[in-house]
């Protein structure tokens, strides 16, 4: 019996298993375009074939550069059904940026779009790798095209595929994180890494077939990406939207849709309670689930969460791309531990360990290590990073993931977030946590968005800064955020210096960004 003839242990197995048992349903929802799973399918097997005829195979990284839109769903399907790697890239990534990714993972196909010619043909002239770029929509007047430039094929010239021997040690996907020293690292996930993810994930969350998942995150963030991998692999179905930039459209989506399943991120639960009267105006009936990850949700916005949708069950996790989940609080934590993240998801394991590596019981402070079938390969062509990551574990032959986050763990084992190892603020002999004062500052009335770093200062080591945005029309001075802080925290803890600005840095995924805030 080959490995490919055992049922659905490829990452794009549970999603030909939902064509085949509802090819008619909508699987994909994009503005007013409805696409069934056996669209979906023919699209890919379109794309895979093209991708075959310029001599693609097992093994070879597909760059997909597209925004949230159908081809960027079924490239990520076409790549897999050849045995090649996909890549998700975000759209709004820079030429050399781009540059960058192509040339450190010698990708040997590009999929993107007309509207960014002026990017990609930038990158394309300094790579050498590429042999096929394939274009969705007609290109107009961004300067002469590369000769490796084709149109991407409709689905019109779809061919059956010759059977590729992958198996689920095989890579399905290396997704680019931010490196330290400036570079990206790409994260090497194979098929096992990630149907285990997407398996535990769906399991805890309670996804089923008949959701209405709405994923307004970048597919190139994994969080977006598993919110297709996750509906396609059920059966269930995605409302796929661009961006967050316009919420009041995004609702009005919601309540057409009846959307059961919401993915968010803090800021844009942020911009949605900016939103008061259109929230109360809209039906949200529907909806059963809020997620968040990415960033730790403050007790403020969960508090304003459950009050904004009583009937939705509200899931705060962690995790990292380099295995995608770590954690989930059970909602019904949420009264007695809301700054928590939980503890660990199906099919893993978790310790804290200190600085010399060795394991803390509960009711500690370390960094979080995890062991499971999920976590990555490790950083592609990078073994001194993937070292640092990478660890042995507790079975000989094996390596488990230290995660390079602190956190501290109660009696019974939850997690709470304290910062980046490399975050924690050394003031006057003591340890500061940014996280522990950002949950006090979202609590300060006016607060709409907030930031702790540590600033050089030669008397304590390192002095607390607060970087906050208030909401409009709302006046705080420095001492009235000072004086909030001094009445909920000790005095170490509470920011020396206070600095007002219109709005935080987000990064591509929406997370506030700390760099230069110092």
């Amino acid at each position: 019996m080959t490995a490919r003839s055992l049922p659905c242990m490829l990452l794009h197995d549970d999603f030909e298993a939902s064509v085949r048992r509802h090819p008619n349903k909508t699987a994909l929802i994009c503005g007013a375009e409805r696409h069934s799973y056996a669209d979906i399918d023919r699209l890919a097997t379109t794309f895979a074939a093209q991708l075959q005829r310029a001599g693609i195979e097992r093994g070879d990284r597909v760059a997909l550069l597209l925004d949230n839109r159908v081809e960027m769903v079924a490239g990520v399907y076409a790549a897999l059904k050849i045995g090649a790697v996909f890549m998700p890239v975000n759209p709004l990534t820079k030429a050399d940026k781009l540059t960058y990714l192509l040339n450190d993972a010698r990708a040997s196909a590009l999929i993107t779009q007309a509207t960014l010619a002026s990017v990609y043909r930038v990158a394309l002239a300094a790579n050498s790798s590429v042999r096929l770029c394939a274009v969705a929509g007609s290109v107009r007047g961004d300067g002469p095209s590369d000769a490796r430039e084709q149109t991407l094929a409709s689905a019109d010239a779809a061919v059956p595929l010759p059977t590729v021997a992958t198996i689920d040690q095989d890579l399905a996907a290396i997704v680019y994180t931010s490196g330290s020293t400036g570079f990206p690292k790409g994260v090497m996930l194979s098929h096992l890494n990630m149907r285990t993810a997407a398996a535990s994930v769906s399991s805890y969350l309670g996804l089923r077939e008949d959701d209405v998942i709405l994923c307004a995150l970048p597919l190139a963030f994994d969080y977006g990406l598993y919110q297709v991998l996750m509906a396609l692999r059920l059966g269930a179905t995605v409302v796929l939207e661009r961006s967050f930039s316009f919420p009041a459209k995004v609702l009005e989506t919601m309540a057409r849709e009846r959307v059961t399943v919401f993915p968010g991120v803090p800021t844009m639960f942020s911009m949605l309670f900016e939103l008061p009267q259109l929230l109360a105006s809209t039906d949200l009936s529907a909806l059963r689930l809020i997620t968040n990850t990415a960033a730790a949700l403050s007790e403020a916005h969960i508090a304003r969460l459950r009050t904004l949708f009583p009937q939705a069950t509200l899931f705060s996790m962690y995790g990292l791309t380099e295995c995608k989940r770590v954690t989930y609080l059970p909602p019904d934590q949420l009264d007695w531990r809301p700054t928590s993240v939980g503890r660990g998801m199906p099919n893993e394991e978790l310790w804290l360990v200190d600085e010399h590596g060795q394991r803390l019981p509960h009711g500690s402070t370390g960094e979080l290590v995890i062991r499971g079938s999920h976590v990555m390969r490790g950083y592609w062509e990078k073994p001194a990073e993937t070292a640092e990551r990478l660890k042995p574990g507790p079975l000989p032959g094996e390596s488990v993931l230290y995660s390079g986050d602190i956190f501290r763990s109660d009696a019974e084992g939850y997690l709470y977030f304290v910062a980046r190892k490399d975050d924690v603020i050394k003031s006057r002999g003591e340890k500061v946590s940014p996280r522990e004062v950002e949950n006090v500052l979202y609590a300060l009335d006016g607060v709409r968005e907030a930031a702790v770093v540590g600033v050089p200062d030669p008397v304590l080591g390192e002095a607390v800064k607060a970087v906050v945005a208030l909401r409009p029309g709302c006046n705080l001075s420095e001492r009235d955020v000072i004086k909030h802080c001094l009445a909920h925290l000790e005095s170490f803890m509470a920011p020396r210096y206070v600095e007002f600005v219109d709005s935080l840095p987000k990064t591509d995924t929406g997370k506030i960004k700390k760099t230069g805030l110092a």
